[in-house]
């Protein structure tokens, strides 16, 4: 049995921070294992956003949002408070470093090393050595080295891709999956509570994957078949996760 998880975010603050999530995790993978010139596209994404908008303001009204409610928490009996006042924490120290830190990625611009392969990484094949000896200089590198060149790198970015990583993880945490099913491949709901996240858990061999759609207290999900590229007929068994 094998299951994919697919997420639908049901706002643009929610779809910016999966966004970053998505490339900081692609940014780990390169980290681990030698990947050559391919580690540079999730980091020149990841600067591209952050040029585009400073994130800072958003997350600190997050992380604050989230201190009060777990705070809050804390006073209620049979909560698990060391792990609460763990999450507390580590949400304060996540607003600390973001505090603190210059604006996100703005060392990189004066790198001149990233600053010549962002101008280039755009064109199709340009990665030849011809066009980047500098890249190619770079490659031949041990893979120690270059570890340490890319960990430097993306640590400019830690101050905000660690909180919105806490963040994601606890609104996640808000529900739990619960067996559902859509007849005719069709299922529609609604919350009376804002909503941020939707998420679907559908086992692979069912032969087809969710198109998500919805605002804040309404939603609603169409199963696709693969093989066809069409709406599906069949009851599709799934598991939703409603995150707020």
């Amino acid at each position: 049995m094998t299951e994919l998880i697919y997420e639908q975010p049901l706002n643009e603050k929610i779809r910016s921070y999966l966004r970053l999530e998505y490339l900081s995790t692609q940014i780990q993978a390169n980290l681990i294992q030698d990947h050559q010139h391919r580690c540079f596209y999730p980091l020149f994404s990841l600067c591209e956003l952050t040029d585009r908008c400073d994130y800072r303001s958003d997350v600190l009204k997050d992380i604050d949002r989230h201190i009060i409610m777990l705070s809050k928490w804390l006073e209620l009996p049979h909560v698990d408070k060391v792990q609460i006042n763990e999450l507390i924490n580590r949400l304060i120290q996540s607003k600390a470093q973001l505090q603190t830190s210059d604006r996100i990625g703005v060392h990189l611009k004066k790198d001149k090393f990233i600053s010549a392969l962002r101008q280039r990484f755009g064109m199709p094949g340009a990665c030849c050595n011809f066009d980047l000896p500098q890249l190619h200089f770079w490659l031949a590198k041990p893979w120690k080295e270059r570890q340490i060149d890319l960990q430097c790198w993306v640590d400019q970015f830690q101050p905000l891709l660690t909180p919105i990583t806490l963040l994601l993880e606890l609104i996640r945490s808000t529900a739990d999956f619960c067996p559902t099913e859509a007849k005719a491949g069709f299922y529609q709901g609604d919350s009376g509570q804002p909503l941020a996240l939707i998420r679907v858990k559908v086992d692979v061999s069912q032969g087809c994957y969710p198109t998500i759609s919805g605002h804040r207290n309404r939603y609603a999900i169409h199963f696709v078949d693969f093989d066809q590229l069409r709406h599906t007929d069949k009851t599709i068994q799934f598991l939703l996760a409603t995150c707020s």
